[in-house]
């Protein structure tokens, strides 16, 4: 909760000034993203006022930002699609009122999800992202920010154009040249302001200064109130979920979409928390964050509104721009329903091409450019997982893109691990001795097997495990087969050093264990 006594006049001011930066800038992503899903702008306003207040109170980092995004609306698209195969005779509007319904159960249930997730203490598992994946999730997801300002420049009639960019860009700017003259003046704005003084937020400035320019000389350009009507926003209210949605046909469709909601919020808000730690030094909490998050899309769901996550664009602005504390986004949760409930006609004058022009910035601030020059010195399978997840996350979804970042990371950590050495002698009693090297674990097995020569080796064989880890039950496995071999070759065979549960464990070659001084004390994981 947001304790005042701890804040200063200036970390006040600060957060006030950054999260009323952040909730004009929330207005036209809501609207936009409650377009991809198919819905009234209305739905994706509300989410990001109840998904934003929860989490400013109870998130597990203070000045994250959450609300309505592109990755979970995404997601909303295929279940539009399974809602309107499954109601084919429905007429426009009675089929867009199921779809709403359906979003709305699904946001509820995704949340529950995220809550247990949080109870059971599973956040910590984001710690399993490997660097380089996070470095192609934030690099992805700034190219994703990006790319998602260019249908506001979209020429008219694009399609007649088919694949000639040369001539789809000089349309667009024949077009759209007084939107290009706000972007270039707002991306200056924010770039040189901050050099001067940093007592006002520069997109705050950018925003108030360009917008009074533009209306008072009648400038002709784009404006929030030509994306949506918002004159009749009211406050959000309770809306019963549709019971008759409870059947099993209905779902089949809604609990898959939820778990992929569920799991692309809690990876985006996850990530989005590891890249503001590391801007910021100070480690949030993960599970705290699930919990909250699911608080957040559950409560949405019941009045009226779509699930969302974390919004790392919205919360680099907030952070660059001194919201650090929970009153920032408590702030611009609040002031963003103010806004569109009571000053909708305010909001509806600002020019897109301000908000195109910031969102440009939060592009440039997030990618991290670093990388570039770090990737020609990264082993090349780090350099790949960088590459991939940036590629995947921009051309499908951050989900998929972290999941396979994290099983290609894995991959390459077993396939170099995957080699176990032995060092051989032969002692004063003439047995061989065999001092084995490196990890035991599925990858090694095969090169385990090919260090021993049953058939040549001496009457007695002593395999020495001091500087070796049995770490999985394949590695036991490995250990009773070769013990067998021993034993139908006649010969003794003795296990040294290795730890008590790894001996409980073997089954053919346990009784061939000897006890040393300095035997570990490590456990091998095994299937039970």
């Amino acid at each position: 909760m947001i304790n005042l006594q701890n804040y200063s006049t200036q970390n006040i001011k600060n957060d006030l000034l950054s999260g009323a930066l952040v909730a004009v800038a929330l207005v036209p992503e809501a609207i936009a993203f409650s377009f991809i899903a198919g819905v009234s702008p209305v739905v994706g306003l509300y989410g990001a006022f109840i998904i934003g207040l929860i989490t400013a109170l109870l998130g597990g980092k203070p000045g994250m930002i959450s609300g309505a995004t592109g990755s979970v609306a995404v997601v909303f698209v295929s279940l539009g699609i399974a809602v309107s195969n499954l109601y084919p005779d429905l007429d426009k509007e009675a089929l867009s009122m199921m779809i709403l319904h359906y979003i709305l159960l699904t946001s509820i249930i995704a949340g529950l999800i995220q809550i247990a997730i949080g109870l059971f203490k599973m956040g910590k598992f984001i710690r399993l992202v490997p660097q380089p994946a996070l470095f192609g999730f934030v690099n992805g997801l700034a190219i994703v920010i990006a790319m998602a300002q260019l249908p506001f420049l979209a020429p008219e009639n694009i399609s007649t154009f088919g694949n000639d960019w040369l001539a789809i860009i000089s349309a667009s700017i024949s077009e759209h040249a007084e939107m290009y003259v706000i972007i270039i003046a707002t991306m200056l704005t924010m770039y040189f302001l901050p050099k001067v003084s940093k007592a006002v937020p520069a997109g705050l400035v950018a925003i108030v200064v360009i917008t009074l320019i533009t209306y008072f000389m009648h400038i002709d350009t784009r404006v929030v109130g030509d994306l949506a009507d918002l004159s009749n926003v009211s406050m959000p209210s309770f809306v019963m979920p549709d019971m008759s949605l409870f059947t099993w046909e209905s779902m089949k469709i809604i609990l898959p979409i939820a778990v992929i909601v569920a799991l692309v919020g809690l990876i985006e808000s996850l990530l989005t928390l590891s890249v503001l730690d590391e801007m910021g030094g100070k480690r949030g909490s993960g599970n705290q964050e699930c919990i909250a998050l699911g608080l957040g899309n559950s409560t949405s769901g019941l009045f009226g509104g779509m699930a969302g996550c974390a919004m790392i664009g919205q919360s680099v602005i907030n952070f660059t721009s001194g919201g650090l504390g929970r009153l920032s986004s408590f702030t611009a949760a609040v002031l963003l329903i103010i806004l569109v409930v009571n000053f909708s006609h305010v909001i509806a004058v600002i020019p897109v091409a301000v908000l195109v022009g910031i969102m440009f910035m939060v592009s440039i601030g997030t990618f991290e450019f670093s990388s570039l020059s770090r990737i020609k010195y990264m082993p090349r399978a780090d350099a790949f997982v960088l590459v991939a997840v940036t590629v995947i996350t921009v051309f499908e979804d951050l989900a998929t893109a972290v999941i396979a970042g994290i099983i290609i990371s894995a991959l390459v950590f077993a396939w170099e691990h995957a080699k176990i050495v032995s060092k051989t002698r032969t002692d004063e009693e003439g047995r061989k001795i065999y001092e084995l090297e490196g990890p035991l674990f599925f990858a090694s097995v095969t090169s385990f097997n090919e260090q021993f020569d049953v058939e040549n080796d001496p009457e007695e064989v002593v395999i020495d495990f001091k500087n070796a880890r049995v770490m999985d039950s394949s590695g036991t496995e490995a250990i009773d087969a070769l013990t067998e071999k021993y034993q139908n070759a006649g010969k003794k065979l003795t296990l040294r050093r290795l730890s008590e549960d790894c001996k409980k464990v073997l089954k053919t070659a346990g009784p061939f264990c000897t006890y040393e001084e300095d035997d570990p004390t490590y456990k091998v994981a095994v299937n039970k």
